[in-house]
C-alpha cells in the first residue's frame, strides 16, 4: 500500500483557497500512485475555526465544500477533515469533527471524532458533538481504521478498538498546535499505541500560523514495532509519499529546541503578517537584544525589504545603543529611518509640568515611541511588531500605550534568557553576526533614565526566568516552589507581580505561542481577584 500525507498551511475561514490546496495535493498523490491520501483535521475550514462553527451558513458551506472535493476523486482513497453538520436535537445543533472517506466521486463513509479535547487552547466540546462509531474502509487491499486526534491520545481510544475491530492501519488526521518539545512528545506517544495495538499508525498534520498558534507539521508514518519510518519537514508544507510494506526514506532529523522555536517564531510571524493583509512591518528598534531578535525573526519571515527598523532615540539613549541598532539594521539588511522623540518629549514636560518626573516620564517616553510607530503604521500600512518577551510580560515591567503597542508579539511567550540563547543561534546558524554581539552582551536596559538597567526593577533573568517558569507554565503553588528549592523571598515577589499585572496582559496583542503555556488562550485568570499563592 501507497500512503501519502498532505501536510498543507491552510487558512480558517479560506475554504476556497484551502480547497484549492487539497485538490492540487490530492492530484499530487494520485499520480505518485498513493492508494490513500490524508488530509489535516477540519483541512476544509482550517483550524481552529472557533465562533465560526455557532454559525450554520459556515458549517453549511463547509459540507457543501466537502461534497465537491469528494465529487472529484478517482481510485485514491482521500480522508479530509471538515465540520459535519448535525441538525438533530440529541447534539444540540453542533456539528462534529469529521473525516470524510472519499473515493470515485463520491463520500463513502463518515468518521467522527469522539474525544474532544477542551484543556488548554482547546475548545471543543463547546463547538461539537462527539461521534460513537468505528467505521472500518478499505485502500489498497488494506483494511484502515481512521481516527481524528486527540482519539489516538488515550490508551483505550477508538484508534485501539478499531485495530480490534480488523483495522490493520490506523490514519489519525490532526491540528495539534506546537509547544517546545511537541515533536518528541507525539512521536513517543505514537511509538508506544503501535506497539500497544501491533499497527502502523499514518499520523498527518497541519502546518502554518493561526493567531496565537503555530501548527508544526512533522508528519509520521510509524510502524507497528513503533519505529518512524517516515517524516515530514516541520514548519513547513510537505507532501509525504511512503509505501507501507517498502523500504522508507532516511526520515528527516527533528530540529533541536531552538532551532524549533525559532522556526515557530518565523512561521507564526509569516503567517500572521500575509493571512491578515499585511504586506510590510515596523519594529522599534532600541539597540537592545529583544528588539535584535524579533527584527532577525521578520527578516527571515518576511524578507528584509519588507522590515523597517524605526529608531527612536532619547536623551537617555546611549551612543552604544543607536550604534548597535543602525549595525543591526546593516547586517540583516532591512530598512530603517530615524526619529528622534525630543521634541514631543519637551513638549510633554511643558504641558504636564510638575507631574511630569519619575515613572511618568519614563512610561510618557515609551509611549510617545508607540505613538510613533502607530502614526508610520497608519502612514504607511505596515503592521507594527512588538519586542516585549515573557519575562517582561509576566513582571508587568511593559508600558501600556507604549512598548505594548502594536499588532503582534513576536517574542511575548519567549523567556529573556531564552532571548539570548534564540540571539546567539540566529548568528550561528548563519556563520555571521547578524546581531551584534555588542547587543548580546550588553546589559540589558530600557535606557528612559540615566544609568538605568533592568536590573534595578526585576531580579536577575537567569534567577527570574526559572521561577516565572514554575509559576506560570508549570502552575506551581507558592509552597510547591519553596518546596522545589527557589527563595521564598523571590517567589513571593514574582508571584506577586505576576498576579498584579493580568490587567497588562489581556490588553497586550496576540503572539507566538510556543511555550506548554503561554499569556492568552492558555491562561484565563480573572483580572479582579484577590487570590494568592
Amino acid at each position: 500500500m501507497r500512503i501519502a500525507l498532505a501536510q498543507l498551511n491552510l487558512t480558517v475561514g479560506d475554504l476556497e483557497g484551502n480547497a484549492a490546496l487539497i485538490a492540487q495535493a490530492y492530484d499530487d498523490a494520485a499520480a505518485l500512485g498513493a492508494d490513500l491520501v490524508a488530509f489535516p483535521e477540519l483541512a476544509v475550514c482550517g483550524y481552529p475555526p472557533e465562533d465560526l462553527l455557532l454559525k450554520r451558513a459556515f458549517v453549511a458551506r463547509c459540507a457543501e465544500t466537502l461534497e465537491k472535493l469528494a465529487a472529484r476523486t478517482g481510485s485514491t482513497v482521500a480522508v479530509i477533515g471538515y465540520p459535519e453538520p448535525d441538525a438533530s436535537s440529541a447534539t444540540g445543533g453542533r456539528p462534529y469533527n469529521a473525516a470524510a472517506v472519499c473515493r470515485d466521486g463520491r463520500v463513502e463513509v463518515v468518521y467522527r471524532k469522539q474525544l474532544l479535547p477542551n484543556y488548554a487552547v482547546f475548545d471543543e466540546e463547546r463547538y461539537f458533538a462527539k461521534g460513537s462509531s468505528l467505521p472500518l474502509f478499505d485502500a489498497g487491499g488494506v483494511t484502515i481504521g481512521p481516527s481524528v486526534c486527540e482519539d489516538i491520545w488515550s490508551d483505550d481510544g477508538p484508534p485501539v478498538r478499531a485495530a480490534g475491530a480488523g483495522a490493520e492501519v490506523i490514519v489519525n488526521i490532526n491540528a495539534s498546535p506546537y509547544y517546545r518539545g511537541r515533536q518528541s512528545e507525539r512521536e513517543q506517544m505514537l511509538a508506544g499505541r503501535a506497539r500497544q495495538i501491533g499497527r502502523p499508525i499514518a499520523y498527518v498534520n497541519l502546518v502554518g500560523g493561526q493567531d496565537e498558534l503555530v501548527f508544526d507539521g512533522g508528519s509520521v508514518l510509524v510502524d507497528a514495532t513503533g519505529t518512524v519510518v517516515a517524516r515530514a519537514a516541520q514548519f513547513a508544507p510537505e507532501l509525504l509519499v511512503v509505501d507501507l510494506a517498502g523500504s522508507a526514506p532516511t526520515p528527516t532529523v527533528p530540529l533541536d529546541d531552538d532551532a524549533e522555536v525559532y522556526e515557530a517564531l518565523v512561521l507564526g510571524t509569516r503567517d500572521y503578517v500575509r493571512k491578515n493583509g499585511f504586506e510590510d512591518v515596523i519594529i522599534g528598534l532600541s539597540g537592545g537584544i529583544d528588539s535584535a531578535l524579533v527584527a532577525a525573526v521578520a527578516a527571515d519571515a518576511l524578507g528584509p525589504e519588507r522590515v523597517t527598523g524605526v529608531l527612536m532615540p532619547s536623551r537617555y539613549s546611549s551612543e552604544g545603543s543607536v550604534r548597535d541598532a543602525e549595525a543591526l539594521v546593516t547586517n540583516l539588511g532591512i530598512r530603517s529611518m530615524t526619529v528622534p522623540i525630543d521634541p514631543a518629549h519637551r513638549a510633554f514636560a511643558d504641558m504636564l509640568g510638575e507631574h511630569f518626573t519619575g515613572i511618568a516620564e519614563e512610561n510618557t517616553q515609551a509611549r510617545i515611541r508607540g505613538t510613533t510607530l502607530m502614526a508610520l503604521s497608519n502612514r504607511h500600512g505596515s503592521l507594527v511588531l512588538t519586542t516585549g518577551n515573557k519575562s517582561e510580560y509576566a513582571m508587568g515591567y511593559t508600558t501600556l500605550y507604549g512598548d505594548m503597542a502594536g499588532g503582534y508579539g513576536v517574542i511575548k511567550d519567549v523567556f529573556k534568557t531564552r532571548v539570548y540563547r534564540l540571539a546567539t543561534w540566529r548568528n550561528v546558524r548563519d556563520g555571521a553576526l547578524a546581531i551584534p554581539l555588542a547587543i548580546i552582551d550588553k546589559p540589558p536596559s530600557a535606557e528612559l533614565r540615566p544609568g538605568q538597567l533592568d536590573t534595578d526593577s526585576l531580579p536577575p533573568y537567569e534567577e527570574l526566568d526559572p521561577v516565572l517558569e514554575a509559576y506560570v507554565e508549570r502552575r506551581r503553588s507558592i509552597t510547591e516552589m519553596e518546596a522545589e528549592g527557589f527563595d521564598p523571598a523571590l517567589v513571593r515577589r514574582v508571584v506577586r507581580a505576576v498576579d498584579a499585572n493580568e490587567y497588562k496582559r489581556r490588553q497586550a496583542p496576540p503572539g507566538v505561542r510556543v511555550s506548554p503555556l503561554a499569556f492568552g488562550k492558555d491562561r484565563r485568570l480573572p483580572i479582579t481577584n484577590r487570590w494568592s499563592g
